[in-house]
């Protein structure tokens, strides 16, 4: 299963989106392997938002809830003593996907960056999409 970064719910939503990542994305929706969180969305434009909400209906959701705020703010400083600085939205987000063991599906090259010195994992558009344990961080954070 994979948290869905809003900058793929857009980039899926434009029609002139990439294919490969529009494929990836309703691949993921039609085998319900999609998950949101809090922070996803905050960038939406209105018309999206309507259209992006029938989705969010039936996806599993899982709140960047207080339980995250200890583990936020222990990505946050790994990340910063490695000269690395992420939004906050992106770091509620990975540290929601590494405590649930999920993948993120973004566009976003913070998510690349947080993969190689965390846990985090990530979903690769492509056919099948790809999992690779062995591109982890390894560091539990």
């Amino acid at each position: 299963m994979a948290i869905i970064d809003s900058s793929i719910w857009i980039e899926a939503a434009r029609r002139g989106g990439a294919l490969p990542t529009r494929v990836a994305f309703e691949a993921l929706l039609e085998e319900y392997e999609t998950a949101t969180t809090s922070p996803v969305l905050g960038g939406a434009r209105g018309g999206d938002l309507k259209r992006m909400s029938q989705y969010f209906s039936i996806i599993p959701y899982f709140p960047a809830d207080v339980n995250n705020g200890n583990r936020a703010i222990a990505l946050a400083w790994h990340l910063q003593v490695r000269g690395i600085r992420v939004p906050l939205n992106d770091i509620l987000i990975a540290t929601t996907a590494i405590r649930r063991d999920l993948r993120v599906f973004a566009e976003d090259e913070h998510f690349e960056t947080m993969s190689q010195c965390t846990a985090l994992s990530l979903y690769r558009a492509c056919y099948g999409g790809t999992y690779s344990p062995e591109n982890r961080g390894g560091e539990g954070i």
